[in-house]
């Protein structure tokens, strides 16, 4: 209830019913969809089967119940869950009812989703976030055009060819006893209270994401979008919390000046860091830079001890390196200048080599101010202080008038 009254746009999904069964094999088809065949390699295994109850009213909405049900099973060690390894698949029942909301997939009233849903229809193994969403956005505008013409709605089983972005149909009529389900004989019902303490598997549960997102909003002063992109896997939160640590070590700050170095510790993070990651395809498994190394750059960067583009550069090559960052910053001398006599040297040089564009900044031209004060940051390798170049820029030109 804590987490529903502070997260956006929270919804409880009721679930119905969680079941374990046992893959049976799959087919393969052949592109010119002449030939299918057989694989048997996952026959025997186990699979888990969670039904929801009809609270799912848009293609938006069953995308993020997939993404928030993926990161569960992840932080509770369940299953990787994959998709598009086949470690989870995912199939939506649609039903309309015959009215306009359904065109825009809009949300149905409680009422609505209850009493008025039409004739059921189902697609079978999806196997991405975006084809969930896709799909049932196909569908909708498919029984909807339907219905506008007064046309009934046949119940069947459809597939999502993704190449075409369309569903198809496959099989017609199918009910829960067409599947010809029948009990075990062999199996005792089973009383789960006999069999566990319920109340200690309560507590051995891990902080979930919900829990997490909120705790970073508070505890950290970050936003929902924030928190919500560190704790969609459990990866990024523990490696961000554990940077958040270092840093409240390296120094000791509260509040507003708290919240400001972890706000600037997650723009480096979320940014740079996740962009290296992403070009150099590694893992927060494989990645060479401790908590403590990032969050030893981000304390000199809030302290102005370099610059931002000194940052991203030492950033770049601690990644390759996984070296601590005051080693790169004292052996190519990367402090930031900060001493007035040195910078206004630089300042003056630039000025003098480059007339046109003083004339320009006299005018009042705000394009002619930043290449000025572009070109001294150039000059200077990225280690001059950009509050004190844009001053020492201003007194030297103002001073020529």
């Amino acid at each position: 209830d804590n987490v529903q009254s502070q997260i956006p746009n929270f919804k409880k999904i009721r679930i119905r019913r969680i079941h374990l069964e046992e893959d049976t094999g799959r087919l393969l088809h052949s592109e010119d969809g002449k030939n299918s065949f057989v694989d048997f390699n996952r026959a025997g295994i186990p699979l888990m089967e969670l039904v929801t109850e009809p609270d799912i009213n848009s293609a938006s909405e069953a995308r993020k119940f997939c993404e928030e049900l993926r990161s569960i099973l992840r932080y509770l060690g369940i299953a990787s869950a994959d998709m598009e390894k086949g470690e989870m698949r995912c199939e939506v029942n649609i039903s309309l009812s015959n009215i306009s909301a359904f065109e825009n997939d809009s949300s149905l009233s409680e009422a609505d989703s209850r009493n008025e849903l039409g004739t059921k229809v189902e697609i079978k193994n999806l196997n991405s976030f975006r084809a969930v969403e896709q799909a049932i956005k196909y569908e909708i505008q498919r029984q909807s055009a339907l219905l506008r013409k007064s046309k009934k709605i046949i119940q069947e089983t459809r597939g999502w060819d993704e190449n075409a972005a369309k569903t198809f149909s496959q099989r017609q009529k199918e009910e829960a006893h067409d599947y010809r389900y029948f009990s075990e004989p062999d199996l005792e019902p089973l009383e789960p209270k006999k069999l566990f303490d319920l109340e200690e598997l309560k507590r051995s549960i891990p902080e979930l994401p919900g829990e997490k997102k909120l705790r970073f909003m508070k505890e950290f002063g970050l936003s929902f979008e924030e928190s919500n992109s560190l704790t969609l896997e459990p990866s990024p939160g523990l490696y961000f919390e554990d940077v958040v640590s270092e840093l409240d070590n390296l120094q000791k700050t509260s509040g507003e000046a708290r919240e400001r170095r972890i706000k600037l510790a997650y723009n480096y993070f979320a940014t740079d860091l996740k962009g290296l990651m992403v070009k150099e395809n590694i893992g927060f498994e494989n990645l060479k830079i401790s908590p403590h190394a990032f969050a030893h750059l981000i304390d000199f960067a809030a302290k102005k001890i370099i610059s931002s583009a000194v940052a991203k550069a030492v950033l770049a090559e601690i990644f390759e390196k996984g070296i601590d960052p005051e080693l790169v910053i004292k052996e190519k001398s990367l402090l930031q200048i900060s001493d007035v006599k040195e910078l206004d040297e630089i300042v003056k040089k630039i000025i003098e080599a480059n007339a046109p564009a003083v004339k320009d900044f006299k005018k009042g031209k705000e394009n002619a101010r930043q290449f000025l004060v572009g070109q001294v940051m150039k000059e200077s390798g990225g280690r001059a202080n950009p509050s004190l170049v844009q001053e020492r820029l201003r007194h030297f030109l103002t001073r020529q008038n």
